[in-house]
This record gives structure tokens, C-alpha cells and sequence, in this order.
């Protein structure tokens, strides 16, 4: 199974979805291949240090972040190879470049942050520009000369056929009140291990989350103090969502940017689901109508 998950920032991959990968880890060893693609240099996000320290500081917190982990990571470059200091603008380079990045990887499944429905929704920019990004090039993933200018093919030789992948949604904590799952992931077996991987991002969170004022933390003093913001921030999620409280859990929604999942499939290849909502009439409804159409 090949699993990329596209998202704006160093750190937003270990709040929503790195509790998956590593159940899908342990649950099929080798066999398992995950990427996480990151589209901006992180260089914006700060209070106190320059934009090149915090860049360069934010890349290794995320190695870090991903040798813990298991999974590879690449920060996604403008075909020029540019890096995108930031992904507010839904570019012809920002499409351009996921097209390739996705081509590139082949993954069954592609993992992206949600768009909100209600206008009401607080949003962050970055974040939905990504969103946006991939469900406009999610057609495009087979379309071998989408992007000519940018990335030029020979016309003499066949195209590869390139597989597109089912596209999910993951939860946005900046969409507060606007989210929705189908699938609820229970990852408290993994909790260690994300809570470790995501202390690797000690800028963001013992620096500029606490300063940014929109996450009503204090600054942890280390990593068992943490532990326990972080589980209250899992917490946030469940009331939310009507889950559970005392649950740690992913969870996904699932589109039809791209190929069409089925219920079956679903259930196949998500390790410890919780019921429901999975196999909800409104899900089984969505896919049988996705899947004629």
C-alpha cells in the first residue's frame, strides 16, 4: 500500500493522519510505503527568528519527525525548483507541481485537508489552497501532457499510464465546527509514538503555536507535559465530531476527487476502524452513487 499525504506545513501530518501510518506500518511491514509532501518552505511562521533560521529549522524537525516515523518526506518545489513560501495562492506552478509530485509517487490512496461547506468556518488559507490544489489537478493525475510548459514529455514515445488514487480528507482543526468523518481511525495504541514525532516540532509548538494564540496552549516543558496537551487537543476533536472523549483517534473523509473507493475496500484496508460511522447509509449511499456516475 502507497499512502502520500499532502498538507501546507512542517507539522500538520502528525495532528491528523500519523497514527494511521504507523498502524499501517506495523499492520504490513514492508509493504507499506508512506510519503508526506509539505507545500511551503515554512519560512513565515514565526515571531522571533529570521525566515531562513526558521525554514531550515522547521526541515529538520520534520526529519526528525520522520525518522521516528518511517515514512519519507520531500518539500514540494515549483518547477523551476523553487520552494513555495507560501500556498495561498491557487497557482498554475502550485498544480503544476502537485500533478508531478503525485505522478511521481503512484499512491493508492492521497491524503489532503478538507474545503469547508459552511462559510461560517474559520479557515487557514494555506490549508484550503492546498485542498483546492488537489481537487483540481486530482483528474488530471492520468492526463499525461496536462502540464506541457511546465514539465515537458516527448510525443514519440506512449505515455505511462499512472493510477489516481482515492482521495480522503483529513480532519482541520482551523475548520472548527465545520468537520465531518467517515472513517474513525483508533490510534491510542500509537499515541507514544505521535506524540514523540510531533515533539520533534518544538518551533511550532513551544514557540509559535503558544504565541499565535489559536490553539489556547501554555508552552510544554517537555515531552510529558505534551502528552498531555496533546491528548486534550485529540479531545477538542472527538467532542467535536461526537466522538467518544476519551478515544484518540484519525479521521477521514472520503471524496470523489479521484478513483472511487467501495465500502469493502474501506473496511480492507483501514486498520482498527470504530463503528460507526463507517458503513453509514450516507457513506454507502455517497459511494453507490459516485460509483455509477
Amino acid at each position: 500500500m502507497r499512502v502520500l499525504h499532502v498538507h501546507a506545513h512542517f507539522d500538520d501530518f502528525e495532528f491528523c493522519a500519523a497514527g494511521t501510518f504507523e498502524l499501517w506500518r506495523r499492520q504490513l511491514g514492508e509493504r507499506f510505503v508512506g510519503k508526506i509532501i509539505v507545500c511551503t518552505d515554512g519560512r513565515s511562521g514565526h515571531h522571533f527568528r529570521s525566515r531562513a533560521e526558521t525554514s531550515a529549522t522547521r526541515r529538520r524537525e520534520q526529519q526528525a519527525s520522520a525518522e521516528l516515523g518511517g515514512y519519507a518526506w520531500e518539500e514540494l518545489r515549483r518547477p523551476n525548483g523553487e520552494p513555495f513560501a507560501e500556498a495561498r495562492t491557487l497557482s498554475t506552478d502550485l498544480l503544476a507541481s502537485l500533478w508531478q509530485a503525485i505522478r511521481a509517487f503512484e499512491p493508492d490512496y492521497l491524503i489532503c485537508p478538507p474545503l469547508p461547506i459552511d462559510t461560517l468556518a474559520g479557515v487557514h488559507p494555506d490549508h484550503i489552497s492546498v485542498a483546492e490544489a488537489v481537487r483540481r489537478v486530482a483528474y488530471m493525475i492520468n492526463v499525461p501532457h496536462a502540464f506541457l510548459d511546465d514539465y515537458p514529455a516527448s510525443d514519440t514515445a506512449p505515455a505511462k499510464w499512472i493510477k489516481t488514487p482515492v482521495i480522503l480528507n483529513t480532519h482541520d482543526g482551523y475548520m472548527s465546527g465545520a468537520n465531518a468523518c467517515d472513517l474513525v481511525v483508533d490510534v491510542g495504541d500509537a499515541f507514544d509514538l505521535i506524540a514523540a514525532e510531533s515533539w520533534c516540532h518544538q518551533s511550532q509548538i513551544c514557540e509559535w503555536l503558544p504565541w499565535v494564540g489559536r490553539h489556547n496552549m501554555d508552552v510544554p516543558g517537555d515531552l510529558t507535559a505534551w502528552k498531555s496537551t496533546l491528548r486534550r487537543r485529540f479531545e477538542r476533536k472527538t467532542v467535536e465530531l461526537g466522538l467518544p472523549a476519551e478515544t484518540i483517534v484519525d479521521t477521514f473523509t472520503v471524496t470523489a476527487w479521484g478513483s472511487v473507493a467501495t465500502a469493502n475496500s474501506l473496511r480492507r484496508d483501514f486498520p482498527n476502524l470504530m463503528n460507526p460511522p463507517i458503513g453509514s447509509p450516507s457513506l454507502e449511499t455517497r459511494l453507490a452513487r459516485w460509483q455509477v456516475g
